[in-house]
């Protein structure tokens, strides 16, 4: 989803935020979010309402610092807190939730065309760079030919990392790549390295026995990997990291709805930023791409699944 963001985002709480979870939302939580009081109706535009937005890190203190800049513009948001990330989108879809804000572009567009859904992004939060981490080598060039880099299985994370090492030339993709690619897709005889594809959770773990990992945020922390041991990362501001900026997330009816791009907004205020850099650490880059921006994008991703067949 939003990967390693995701990921981090768990962590804090117990893989902690794009930050494997199978953990069932309790129905009590759910229907919660169901009967919410004074939840906002659809469409609406008046303030003075309560917001529930779905999250999958509620616990962290950077959401009471949104809530109480929120109330200061009229409006009261109710958090709820899912630890499946299959959850918070049908929720939103049928209408339990008016937000939810855990996920990135990639996620969202594999969840619309899936599900045959038009959930839509209202507004950017951050994106996570991707690092690349080695205990063997201190430089990209000193990565011998024939080397090899381990990186996540899952389809998301792995097309990402291919992506991330592509930019790093250390592999070429045939056509280029997009945010679909697989390890079948790589140019062997045109690329440095070769890809180990294994669990997320092993990344870190493989880093003794490769001469690098992409490894996401969570599990570099968990590994005590620091920024030392960091050869690359992806530019968060390339078009090929647009897919997993963060966003804020409504019904395609309610895009336009001031109330929900506020709240999109809010995010944004400098106290916000502060305390999601205290909770999450400072590598997410805060992103400020307009709704029009991020549902062009949505839109790519979508029709790039279709046209894979992977709908």
């Amino acid at each position: 989803m939003r990967s390693s963001r995701l990921s981090r985002a768990l962590l804090h709480r117990a893989d902690g935020r794009l930050r494997t979870l199978c953990l069932l939302v309790p129905a009590a939580l759910l229907a919660a979010a169901c009967a919410a009081p004074g939840a906002a109706p659809s469409g609406s535009d008046s303030g003075g309402q309560t917001v529930s937005i779905g999250v999958a890190d509620a616990s962290e203190n950077y959401w009471n610092v949104y809530k109480t800049k929120a109330a200061e513009a009229g409006i009261t948001v109710n958090l709820v807190n899912f630890t499946d990330y299959n959850q918070p989108n049908p929720a939103l879809s049928q209408g339990q939730l008016q937000l939810n804000e855990f996920q990135h572009l990639q996620y969202l567009a594999n969840y619309n065309v899936k599900n045959n859904d038009t959930l839509v992004p209202i507004g950017a939060t951050a994106v996570y760079p991707l690092p690349l981490y080695s205990l063997a080598h201190t430089s990209l060039d000193q990565i011998p030919q024939g080397g090899k880099v381990a990186i996540p299985n899952d389809p998301t994370n792995q097309a990402r990392a291919l992506l991330v090492l592509q930019s790093a030339k250390l592999i070429t993709l045939k056509d280029g790549g997009n945010s679909l690619s697989t390890p079948n897709d790589v140019d062997t005889a045109a690329s440095r390295v070769q890809v180990l594809p294994v669990d997320a959770a092993q990344t870190a773990a493989n880093l003794n026995g490769v001469d690098a990992a992409i490894v996401n945020n969570n599990y570099a922390t968990a590994a005590n990997l620091g920024q030392d041991k960091v050869l690359y990362a992806e530019d968060p501001d390339s078009d090929a990291a647009k897919p997993y900026i963060n966003a804020f997330v409504s019904r395609a009816a309610d895009k336009d709805n001031p109330i929900y791009l506020k709240l999109a907004e809010i995010y944004h205020d400098p106290a916000v930023i502060e305390a999601a850099k205290r909770d999450l650490g400072s590598g997410g880059v805060f992103k400020t791409n307009d709704a029009a921006d991020l549902q062009a994008t949505t839109a790519q991703i979508e029709d790039t699944i279709r046209a894979a067949g992977r709908g």
